[in-house]
Order: C-alpha cells, then sequence, then structure tokens
C-alpha cells in the first residue's frame, strides 16, 4: 500500500479551501489526469503497438503531424467532452474550436492543451509530454466562440504539464504554488512526490537552439556569449548549455534545478512574419503560469508572458523563462537595446 497523497485527494483538500465550490473543478482535472495516464501508456508502448512514425498530415501551423499527435489529441477530446463540465476545447493539433457536441452536457470552463509537445522526439525515444491551461468561459456556455479562448494568461485558474520520461509525471498549479506528482504504474495513481516546488533563483544553466545564433537579436547575443566566455568573461562563472527540443522536458529540468529557457524572436522569424515560435494559448501561458508560482520568471524578451492580450487562437510568441535573476537580467538587456 502507498503512503503518500494522490492528485485527486490532492485537487479535493484545495477545493475545500475555496468557498462556493461544487467540485466540477475538481472532476474536469480528474478528466485531464485519466487521459494523461491513456497517453503515458500509448508513448511507453510506443512501436509495440504501432504508434510510431508520420501520420501524413500537417497541423494548422503547417508542421508534419507524428502518428501520436493525431492519436493524442483525440484521447484528449474523448476524454474531456462527456462529463459536463466544459463548454469547448481548444488544441495546438486543430484549426479551430472544439465546442462540446450537443449530445454532452456543456460547462463553464475551457481546456486549452498541446496533447503531444515535443514530438518530433518521439520516434528517437526523448522525452515528450502534455500541456494543458482551464480558462472560465466568459460568455455563455451556448455557443463558446474563438474569443472566449483569448484571455491573458492571468486569467488561467490551472496549468500543468505531464512529462512522459524515465517515469511519468504531473505537474500542476492553481494558482497556489506548484506541485509535482508521479505516476505508480502499480496502482494507477499519481502520488505527490514534489511538493510545493521552488525555482532557484540564480542558475549556471542555460537551454537554446545554438543554430539559430546568427539570427539572434544583440541582447540575446550578448547574454549567451557572456555565459559562454565563463570564468574568463563578465559574469566571472562557468555555465553550461542544455537543449532537448521538448519545452516539458527543459521546463521539469528548470523547475527541479534551476536554469533559464530561451526561444527569443530573431531576424529569421521576422523575416518569415512570425511573432515567435511557440503558441501563447498552449505553451506559453500555461508554462509561465507555472514558471511564475514557483518563482520565476517569464517573459518575450521586452514584457511579461502573462500580460499579454491574444488576438488569435494559435498566436505565437517568443519565450524566455527560469531562474528569475537570469530572466532580469536578460529583460534589462533588451530594455537597454
Amino acid at each position: 500500500m502507498h503512503n503518500g497523497t494522490t492528485i485527486t485527494q490532492f485537487i479535493i483538500e484545495e477545493q475545500r479551501h475555496i468557498a462556493g465550490a461544487t467540485g466540477d473543478f475538481t472532476s474536469l482535472l480528474n478528466d485531464v489526469v485519466t487521459a494523461c495516464k491513456v497517453l503515458s501508456n500509448m508513448v511507453n508502448h510506443g512501436a509495440l503497438v504501432g504508434v510510431l512514425g508520420s501520420a501524413g498530415t500537417e497541423n494548422v501551423q503547417g508542421e508534419t503531424q507524428k502518428k501520436l499527435d493525431v492519436l493524442s489529441n483525440e484521447v484528449f477530446l474523448k476524454s474531456n467532452e462527456w462529463a459536463g463540465h466544459l463548454a469547448a476545447m481548444a488544441s495546438e493539433e486543430m484549426d479551430e474550436i472544439y465546442p462540446i457536441p450537443a449530445q454532452y452536457p456543456r460547462g463553464k470552463y475551457l481546456l486549452t492543451f498541446d496533447p503531444l509537445d515535443g514530438s518530433s522526439n518521439i520516434d528517437v525515444n526523448v522525452s515528450v509530454g502534455t500541456i494543458f491551461s482551464i480558462l472560465r468561459c466568459p460568455g455563455g456556455t451556448d455557443e463558446p466562440t474563438e474569443r472566449d479562448f483569448l484571455q491573458a494568461g492571468t486569467q488561467q485558474i490551472a496549468a500543468g504539464y505531464a512529462l512522459y520520461g524515465p517515469s511519468t509525471m504531473m505537474v500542476l498549479t492553481t494558482g497556489n504554488g506548484v506541485n509535482g506528482f508521479t505516476l505508480d504504474q502499480n496502482i494507477g495513481e499519481f502520488i505527490l512526490t514534489h511538493p510545493d516546488m521552488k525555482i532557484p533563483a540564480d542558475t549556471r544553466e542555460f537551454a537554446i537552439n545554438a543554430s539559430n545564433m546568427r539570427f539572434w537579436d544583440e541582447p540575446i547575443r550578448r547574454y549567451v556569449q557572456e555565459c559562454l566566455d565563463g570564468e574568463e568573461g563578465a559574469r566571472g562563472e562557468d555555465f553550461n548549455m542544455r537543449w532537448i527540443a521538448s519545452m516539458v522536458a527543459e521546463v521539469h529540468r528548470i523547475l527541479t534545478r534551476g536554469g533559464v529557457f530561451m526561444y527569443p524572436m530573431d531576424a529569421k522569424m521576422r523575416a518569415s512574419g512570425q511573432d515567435g515560435k511557440l503558441r501563447l494559448l498552449y505553451e506559453a501561458n500555461p508554462m509561465s503560469f507555472i514558471v511564475e508560482q514557483a518563482g520565476g520568471g517569464s517573459i518575450t524578451g521586452t514584457e511579461r508572458i502573462l500580460d499579454l492580450q491574444p488576438e488569435t487562437l494559435h498566436q505565437r510568441v517568443s519565450v524566455i523563462l527560469g531562474s528569475k535573476n537570469e530572466v532580469e537580467r536578460i529583460l534589462e538587456y533588451h530594455q537597454q537595446g
């Protein structure tokens, strides 16, 4: 028998501190948890159940979809459409929002998700994950629209991610700190293993795709060069560089030992008319909420991500997040020009 706190118990105990709570939110989170358990099983079995490789299709961003992208999106829709907690869902993998089908009751919440972040890594057995965010539906639940989803990140009532790695973990915030849960495969339950996760304010580790160096703006170039110069440079310290190409894995490393993750705006993106690489609603906002709740910082380079007013469902932004003092240094470099 386990002696730990299950994620269901944890959520229910948190709900008891909220006046007027009805249990809808708790049930919704449980449905999200169930979806992540299913995806964990699919990812862990990989080629054994024929889910690896390309699906031969593209998502709304023009990216080639893996089989697991398509399957994981379907799992999330089917796990969360029936219970009556949601008015609609939006996914990185779908062009438009997904209103709850007419045969099911509709609730007061909206769910956005990236069903399989880092899926380009799946065929080489590198960690991937799921990112999600929960919002209140501001309009009526009968006819939810895209506009209902266009809320600043500060309006999120919960955000989290599941990491499918050597062990499966769920990291969750409801605006009262960040807690991590590990899936016990023997009992099929997420158990609280990382209570009150905090990001160290200082770090000597950074993550960036260095192949884009020639396109970087000067503030990023300056920061990275100072890190690379090590003890002999302006910082007087040696830094380590990391890059996994899976945002979930990058953020999880930062949550557990500190660091800074950068996918900055650059000349290449400007030339192609992009405002950044990562999606505001499905990746940047939920991860920024988690990072800030853990004591870190998250910016585009010049402004706080959670303050941004979304304009479109699949809007992209630049992202710099992690240890607070490093993020503030990068912000200062941008302000200096």
